[in-house]
């Protein structure tokens, strides 16, 4: 009987042709190829990664990395920088002896507690979880009564809830860390009920509307095994030894803070606790919106509209000395998505189904801002963001409709100017024609005029008069780091770990996850049950 060894061959390209079938292509290629340099028949091929390639509108073509097992003898594996030998994700624990007294605490269930939670729990620990936010559906009722009728529930909405922030986004997956947590976070993220896809996508998303199965799936499964996942509990009070959570106190043995990065109060709460917090760079904006029909015909030209392609993306950056101008959570066929977590402030973000089906694509469009520019203190951070979401609640009329402008009037220093060709998506239109310059300071304006003209001349029509800006976009990553070290606990605080996007060290679900996944590791390696 031969014995196969499990390889992955790349840059295997096959040029785009309508109403072709690029995968099939890319597989029998794929096994043409390694039948000639083994000799034998390849088994079990599947694709591993794929990838569009549009820097030729005339000719668009894929990029696959496909999976396949070949025989033992082959000497395939050598001289051929291409293929190479395949390694399942898997999790390699070390197991410790120190008991655990009490069962361990993870405060918030956004991704990266979600996966400290399932990690832990598959291990035996029983994690207890504290979400101030609600669960998957009465989240869902909490953010469409906002969108709707603009009441505002502070604890409950975009930004807090189970799943966290990813929830009400477009789901997607890419990361610009490498690590191989990454390969082990997607499978798990299919096991729980995400699409096969996103396995094997170079730009893999799930969608708002699938992500929500997900998470109430990962909450079944901690649940099951032995978990306690309680919403709509807030943690008011961290000591050495307990937290309050809800009007009760719960003791710990080690705390996870997976709180997220709009849980401000967290933040303050941490800082009068002495946790050395120190402020980071983060970047403030709006959210451009262009008709899906136009992205799709600037970066496809004439194959537009094709299936096969889907929706067409981009990530666009512009730099002028020491800061930048970037797109950001860019988001096919979506809405921007009211996503305040306090009173008497306006934030947006943005939100796609799997489907991704909308009439417009959105994206972030943000400029960098620097420690020096707030006060480099964690408080000071933290008031930028507040009152650029207070300027603008004021600026469009103190009653959640957002501030919008159009790109001729922000370019040309005019104000007033409504939506024509694009109707913006806020809350179904719910903008006020403003001006920018009366909420963002001119750092920020400045180079976000400069950053949309060179996007225009990258994409055609990006910097068209009519499109709309709405803002303002202020929570895309936490503005501040709580610091810990090479344990991962923080200073002074043993068995805390700061952990996730909220504690500043991830950017995206993916990150945020596999940052749980290496909190609750540590963990294990430390301690027994």
């Amino acid at each position: 009987m031969k014995e196969y060894q499990k390889i992955t061959v790349g840059n295997i390209r096959v040029t785009y042709r309508p109403d072709s079938d690029p995968d099939a292509a890319a597989i029998h290629k794929a096994a043409s190829l390694l039948n000639r340099k083994t000799g034998s028949t390849p088994q079990n091929l599947q694709i591993s990664k794929k990838s569009i390639d549009a820097r030729r509108r005339a000719e668009l073509s894929f990029v696959y990395t496909v999976y396949a097992e070949v025989d033992c003898r082959s000497s395939v594996l050598e001289n051929d920088p291409d293929i190479k030998r395949f390694t399942e994700p898997e999790l390699n624990l070390t197991r410790g002896s120190r008991p655990m007294e009490h069962r361990p605490v993870i405060v918030g269930f956004g991704p990266a507690g979600m996966f400290a939670g399932l990690v832990l729990a598959e291990n035996g620990f029983r994690p207890i979880i504290f979400e101030r936010g609600a669960d998957v559906d009465e989240r869902v009722a909490a953010v469409e009564r906002f969108t709707k009728e603009g009441i505002l529930d502070t604890d409950t909405n975009i930004q807090f809830g189970a799943g966290g922030a990813g929830t009400f986004s477009d789901g997607k997956l890419t990361t610009r860390i490498g690590d191989p947590l990454i390969a082990y976070v997607l499978r798990k993220l299919h096991e729980l009920g995400a699409p096969a896809d996103i396995e094997y996508k170079a730009k893999p998303h799930i969608g708002t509307d699938i992500l929500r199965g997900v998470v109430k799936e990962a909450d079944r499964v901690i649940t099951a095994l032995g978990g306690e996942i309680h919403y709509k509990t807030k943690v008011t009070d961290i000591t050495g030894s307990t937290v309050c959570a809800g009007g009760n106190t719960v003791p710990y043995s080690v705390l996870i803070l997976a709180t997220g990065h709009s849980a401000r109060d967290t933040y303050h709460e941490l800082l009068s606790k002495g946790y050395l917090i120190e402020p980071k760079p983060f970047s403030v904006g709006v959210r451009a919106e262009h008709l899906q029909e136009d992205i799709d015909r600037a970066l496809f030209g004439s194959h537009a509209g094709d299936k096969t392609l889907g929706h067409a993306e981009y990530q666009l950056s512009y730099r002028e000395g020491d800061r930048g101008c970037y797109t950001f959570c860019m988001c096919p066929g979506g809405t921007v998505v009211p996503s305040a977590s306090e009173e008497f402030g306006v934030v947006t973000n943005g939100m796609s189904t799997r489907a991704r089906d909308g009439r417009n694509a959105n994206a972030a469009v943000c400029v960098s801002v620097k420690p020096e520019d707030y006060g480099d203190t964690p408080s000071g951070a933290i008031e930028f963001q507040r009152n650029l979401e207070r300027c603008a609640y004021r600026t469009a009329g103190s009653n959640y409709t957002a501030p919008m402008q159009t790109v001729s009037d922000l370019l040309n220093g005019r104000k007033g100017t409504n939506y024509s060709r694009i109707v913006p998506t806020f809350r179904d239109a719910q903008v006020t024609p403003c001006d920018f310059h009366d909420i963002f300071p001119p750092f920020v304006t400045d180079l976000l005029k400069k950053g949309l003209t060179d996007f225009g001349r990258k994409i055609k029509g990006y910097d068209s008069p009519d499109v709309p800006l709405t803002g303002v976009e202020t929570r895309t990553s936490a503005p501040v780091r709580i610091l810990r070290g090479e344990n991962l606990t923080a200073p002074g605080h043993p068995g805390v770990y700061p952990c996730g996007e909220g504690a500043g060290y991830a950017g995206g679900i993916v990150s945020a996850a596999v940052d749980g996944i290496r909190i609750a590791a540590k963990i294990i390696a430390e301690y027994r049950i």
